[in-house]
């Protein structure tokens, strides 16, 4: 494998790359218990975005762990995660935004992973209507046996990472979360490291 690229990306960054069939991203949790929200696009067709619920019916799991293969909107394998020291990552709590930080928390005019990935989507001529809902890496979202749910502490470790393989070309693109009123980044948002590698 070549090295493309390997960045730190600040705790509240973003990040996006063009990944090409076989290229590697590595995601690094460098602090531990860092979520981070990931939204991925075929390049050739960015309107066939990841699709959470074809992910968890064709993996037949809400959460995603080694093995597991993100699926589009068509129904295509966009990446699959290859290697993962955590073993658990969520699918269905979505990204935190000024609006909802508001409601839950009362909290007014601070940064979130949506106002992130406006940003970052801009760089790839792709608006706010192209934000779906997103996988959490690191990110601990327990649902009980009523149906119950919350953000809890994450599982991950310092140096705890996931790995995604590219299954065809796609635009991956990032929030390093900075949720401070939730476990969802500690209540302390921490770097990551990013680590590109092509086949």
């Amino acid at each position: 494998m070549t090295r493309l690229l390997r960045r730190t990306i600040d705790a509240g960054g973003r990040f996006s790359a063009r990944l090409q069939t076989g290229d590697l991203m590595r995601i690094v949790d460098l602090k531990g218990q860092q979520a981070v929200d990931f939204l991925a696009y075929s390049a050739e067709l960015p309107v066939d975005r990841y699709n959470a619920a074809n992910t968890m019916k064709m993996n037949g799991s809400i959460y995603l762990g080694k093995d597991t293969k993100l699926y589009s909107e068509r129904a295509q394998v966009l990446l699959t995660i290859v290697d993962d020291t955590v073993g658990r990552h969520d699918t269905i709590g979505g990204c935190c935004s000024l609006w909802s930080n508001v409601a839950r928390y009362g909290v007014k005019d601070s940064h979130a992973c949506h106002a992130n990935f406006v940003a970052e989507l801009a760089c790839w001529s792709l608006s706010p209507a192209d934000i779906v809902a997103n996988v959490n890496f690191f990110m601990n979202v327990p649902v009980r046996a009523d149906g119950a749910m919350a953000i809890e502490a994450g599982l991950s470790k310092p140096g705890d990472y996931v790995e995604l393989r590219a299954e065809m070309p796609v635009i991956a693109v990032l929030s390093n979360c900075p949720q401070r009123n939730n476990p969802a980044a500690g209540f302390g948002p921490t770097p990551i490291e990013v680590i590109l590698r092509q086949a």
